[in-house]
């Protein structure tokens, strides 16, 4: 669909961060598990394209913890790889059954598929399906293990016209990109992602900055994967080394990396590489696409698809497109896939989109979502682009605010695939978002506490914020408060997030109990947040808090003693609350086709009623089964094993056993 954005400040635009579409109506019947687009689409007879959300998601919250970050990697991908292998297994095996084609992804636990109303019905009647909503454009599945097939093709409007020659352009310096480099840090050492249209790799400014070009030869293994398995305009489908079958991606990996070394520094960290993964087909994404490109950046394979090493995924992905329902995109399970993809350690930035100035156009994911970091634009003069979408997000029911930040959006010359040595310039908020990524690479290159430390990372980049961004209105809430619904924090700046203002507090948890460690002000909520941000010279306080059965021991590291902890913010601190068992957890389930009791020794269990129950640390106890008349007891299973009526369990930590009765 061609889209052109009409904006006093910009001639044509060409951006595939996409304007606002109706979110999908959910249905309110007794299929409400079931999305309206999935019933209009299945009315009279009709199939539809669907995706499959399992009610059962991985739990990653374990990785945010891990210090050493390629274990992290293994750990998520693992995780979310046997996750969704066990409990796809008996809805794969349905849909085997029925010969209904279909592809299961694992970066969100879900399966995409075909099929008519007596399908979706059958689907949206499973416990273990959460919801069924529209895949609008999954076209030509096939069973696995065969790809999915999709061809769709839209395009925006053209770029304008401009390609200038520039020392260092405008948008480079705007971030102050150059401050940082004059210090000798210029991304050196990070990986930045491309998932766009391709990139024309071999382009003057591109090409030395590609990680799989060693110099002299290329391996596009881990390094590129395409996504595009039929179409693909130019490049065709399936391609084995980057390509560009538009003109944008290659656009925007240059506003984040490139540089020809003969002045035309275009990218805002030179000295950093990329990776890339084609998601889109001329411009139009779908969500096999989108979850393919993720997938692949979580745990970088072969260009045959195998051999996963998370090691080698990239420390930030630049997302300049959004996926509307005309594309197919369920809400639930995109977010789902940012949230796994960041849990991975993998900074996620996301274009706001081009539907300004209206208010909450801010509409389709990723962009709408807490956990992406998205870019609305500016111009030269730092005034808002009248393109630009507006929060708050309304579409998915928050009213959360965005855009998150602004950055150079406006006649942005970069590097095109015509040639490798043409330069374009574009606008739109596809062409702000790679300036944001690129001062990431930047501020990590020169802050190593902060790689992959994500939270810490977008506190640092929002407090730092320029606001004196023009031309916001007074529409959305305004621009009097920062942050708004107009330009966010600010327009980003590489210089003082460097240098200013905060710094980071990381909490660990150890010993054999279980507890949380929260802070005053608010950032720290460890278990699920353990490190923040926060305003150099200001303090910080942590209470730590155990429930029945625990205790909190004490502090160490930055902190000491028994009680609450006050760390002053002149440095990065980083400290450890030790939570240790006290009183272990016994708990007892009864199950099978008979009855009986299980009583406990001292007692506490007296199960049937109650059947759970605390002991002293290191205490004996013997569990005792007696099978009702005309059942038996057959066995424990758990914390317990055998026959035998009697289990002795010593209670070093919580345990759980299981009791089976059958009938006689």
């Amino acid at each position: 669909m061609l889209k052109t954005v009409v904006a006093a400040a910009v001639v044509a635009s060409f951006v595939l961060a996409v304007g606002a579409m109706p979110s999908e109506t959910r249905a309110t019947d007794a299929s409400v598990k079931i999305s309206g687009r999935v019933l209009r689409d299945t009315a009279g007879g009709g199939t539809a394209s669907i995706v499959v959300y399992l009610r059962d998601q991985a739990d990653l919250s374990r990785a945010y913890a891990m210090r050493d970050q390629n274990a992290r990697g293994w750990y998520v991908y693992r995780t979310l790889k046997a996750h969704a292998a066990r409990t796809q297994a008996p809805l794969r095996a349905l849909l085997k059954s029925r010969h209904t084609p279909y592809r299961s992804f694992w970066a969100a636990n879900v399966i995409v598929s075909r099929g008519d109303r007596a399908l979706v019905n059958k689907l949206a009647a499973r416990r273990d399906v959460r919801l069924v909503e529209s895949g609008h454009a999954f076209d030509g599945l096939q069973v696995e293990p065969l790809p999915l097939r999709s061809a769709l093709a839209t395009l925006e409007s053209a770029p304008t016209a401009g390609a200038r020659t520039s020392a260092v352009e405008w948008g480079v310096n705007a971030v102050h990109a150059p401050a940082l480099w004059a210090l000798g840090f210029t991304g050196q050492g990070m990986v930045v992602a491309s998932a766009d249209t391709g990139v024309r790799w071999t382009h003057s400014a591109l090409e030395s900055h590609y990680r799989g070009w060693n110099g002299s030869a290329a391996d596009h293994n881990y390094n590129w994967h395409d996504a595009i398995h039929s179409g693909g305009g130019a490049c065709g489908a399936n391609s084995v080394q980057p390509c560009d079958d538009s003109a944008h991606g290659t656009h925007t990996t240059g506003t984040a990396v490139g540089d020809d070394g003969a002045g035309n520094q275009i990218g805002v960290a030179p000295g950093a590489k990329w990776i890339g993964c084609r998601n889109m087909d001329r411009g139009t994404g779908n969500p096999a696409t989108y979850t393919e490109c993720f997938q692949f950046f979580i745990a970088p394979t072969d260009l045959g698809g195998g051999n996963a090493d998370p090691t080698k995924r990239p420390d930030l992905v630049t997302d300049s497109w959004t996926c509307p329902p005309s594309e197919g995109c369920a809400a639930n399970t995109l977010q789902t896939i940012v949230e796994n993809t960041e849990a991975s350690g993998i900074f996620v930035e996301a274009s706001a989109g081009n539907a300004g100035p209206n208010c909450s156009t801010v509409a389709d994911p990723p962009a709408i979502y807490a956990s992406a970091f998205s870019t609305g634009a500016v111009d030269s003069a730092n005034n808002l682009a009248a393109f630009s979408s507006r929060g708050p997000v309304t579409s998915d029911g928050s009213n959360r605010m965005k855009p998150d930040i602004v950055a150079p959006g406006v006649d942005v010359r970069s590097a095109v695939n015509s040639s490798d040595t043409t330069y374009s310039a574009f606008s739109g908020t596809s062409m702000a978002g790679p300036h944001v990524a690129g001062v990431v690479a930047l501020l990590w290159s020169a802050r190593p506490d902060l790689v992959r430390n994500i939270a810490a990372t977008k506190q640092v980049l929002t407090g730092s914020a320029n606001p004196a961004v023009g031309n916001g209105g007074s529409g959305c809430g305004g621009t009097s408060t920062v942050p708004n619904n107009n330009f966010g924090w600010g327009l980003v700046d590489a210089a003082a997030a460097y240098n200013g203002s905060n710094h980071v507090l990381t909490v660990s948890k150890s010993g054999t109990g279980t507890g949380s460690v929260a802070s005053t002000p608010s950032g720290i909520a460890c278990g699920t947040v353990c490190s923040a941000s926060y305003p150099s010279g200001g303090t910080v306080t942590l209470t730590p808090a155990a429930p029945a059965g625990s205790t909190f021991s004490g502090w160490s590291g930055d902190c000491t003693g028994t009680g609450t902890c006050t760390v002053t913010m002149d440095v990065d601190h980083s400290v450890t609350a030790s939570f240790q068992l006290v009183r272990p957890t016994l708990t007892v389930t009864k199950v099978g086709s008979g009855t009986g009791k299980v009583t406990s020794s001292p007692a506490g269990i007296t199960c049937g009623s109650i059947c759970s129950a605390t002991f002293q640390l290191g205490a004996s106890v013997t569990l005792k089964a007696s099978a009702a008349a005309g059942s038996r007891f057959t066995g424990w299973s758990g914390d317990c094993a055998g026959t035998n009526a009697n289990c002795k369990l010593k209670l070093t930590a919580n345990r759980a056993v299981t009791a089976t009765f059958a009938l006689r």
